[in-house]
């Protein structure tokens, strides 16, 4: 059997470069090698690169995505995206796989973009009754006074890029004479910024796939940052407690892994995707963000709660993979 030739897709064009380099190099470990090839395949801007074995670099074809190798011409029968920000959460990617006739994991272009602005998808989500924080959004050009903050979200609060993860650019903001350097951080990071109400509880995280004609909900991971907040050190650096599967009782298993799949329907989502939540000391569940293309290096929540689920990433990601062509 010929095996087909699946370029992990890595990078992007945002601060979380390095990060998706880590998670794309986790996938092309764990993918098997009986049924495929993998190939890492890093984007930045207009640079399209396949990393070799050996180091060395091949410029990959965007008029038919593919490459020259040593062997001769390789053609890529799928991708496997996993830049986490632009252009592969956002939609555009998806949008030229799309337009080229490749396959790929994960969401489509609507639900990628949807969900890849933090603003959008909690108003959106919020129409079908899921609880989410008080938030506002600014583009650039506009300003808002801490008055305004105080009176729509409150003190504290954070402040966010509105498109983009791994925590950078975030703040937590307790005092209003913060608000405008904060406001300056995040803006940094992208063109749009959100002003979220601070809710108060115990950080959970839940992973979903659908694969073989049913979803799969994955044991729930419980987050107790050292930190302030769960913040870029306490994700890359060790300074976190990850509880998986989290201390939590039945029913309330039972209610996250329920408000995850509603999401997952809601959103039309397609591959592996993690929502986040607050849980509130009166029991209510607050959304956080759904991330459509999580962290993939080994240390990462989707392959701590996958092996608490007793299964292998090598036989999600062929699960995953085998959804696609089918």
């Amino acid at each position: 059997m010929k095996r087909r030739e699946i370029a992990v897709v890595a990078g992007g064009n945002s601060s979380e470069y390095e990060v998706s380099l880590r998670s794309g190099v986790g996938i092309v470990e764990w993918i098997d090698r009986e049924r495929y090839r993998p190939w890492l395949v890093l984007m930045r801007a207009k640079f399209w690169e396949v990393l070799l074995p050996d180091g060395s670099r091949r410029a990959v074809d965007k008029g038919s995505f593919s490459f020259e190798a040593d062997e001769g011409l390789i053609r890529f029968d799928l991708a496997y995206i996993t830049i986490h920000g632009t252009p592969g959460e956002n939609g555009l990617l998806q949008g030229y796989f799309e337009l080229m006739g490749i396959p790929y994991t994960g969401c489509g272009v609507l639900a990628s973009a949807l969900s890849f602005n933090k603003f959008t998808c909690n108003t959106y989500l919020r129409a079908f009754g899921v609880q989410v924080a008080e938030s506002l959004a600014l583009r650039r050009g506009q300003t808002i006074g801490p008055d305004e903050v105080a009176a729509r979200v409150g003190f504290p609060c954070f402040v966010k890029p509105n498109v983009g993860g791994s925590s950078f650019g975030v703040s937590k903001v307790s005092h209003a004479e913060d608000l405008q350097q904060a406001i300056e951080r995040a803006f940094a990071e992208g063109e749009e910024v959100i002003i979220e109400a601070f809710v108060s509880g115990r950080e959970l995280t839940c992973g979903i796939f659908h694969a073989k004609g049913r979803n799969t909900l994955l044991p729930i991971t419980e987050v107790r940052s050292h930190n302030e907040f769960f913040d870029y050190r306490a994700k890359y650096h060790g300074e976190v407690e990850e509880i998986t599967p989290a201390p939590i009782d039945e029913s309330l298993k039972l209610r996250i892994h329920s408000l995850t799949e509603a999401i997952y329907s809601i959103l039309g989502c397609r591959g592996i995707v993690r929502a986040d939540y607050i849980l509130a000391p009166s029991g209510s569940i607050t959304l956080l963000e759904v991330n459509t293309t999580p962290g993939m290096t080994p240390t990462s929540f989707i392959p701590q709660q996958v092996a608490a689920a007793g299964l292998s990433m090598t036989e999600v990601l062929t699960e995953l993979i085998e959804e696609v062509n089918n």
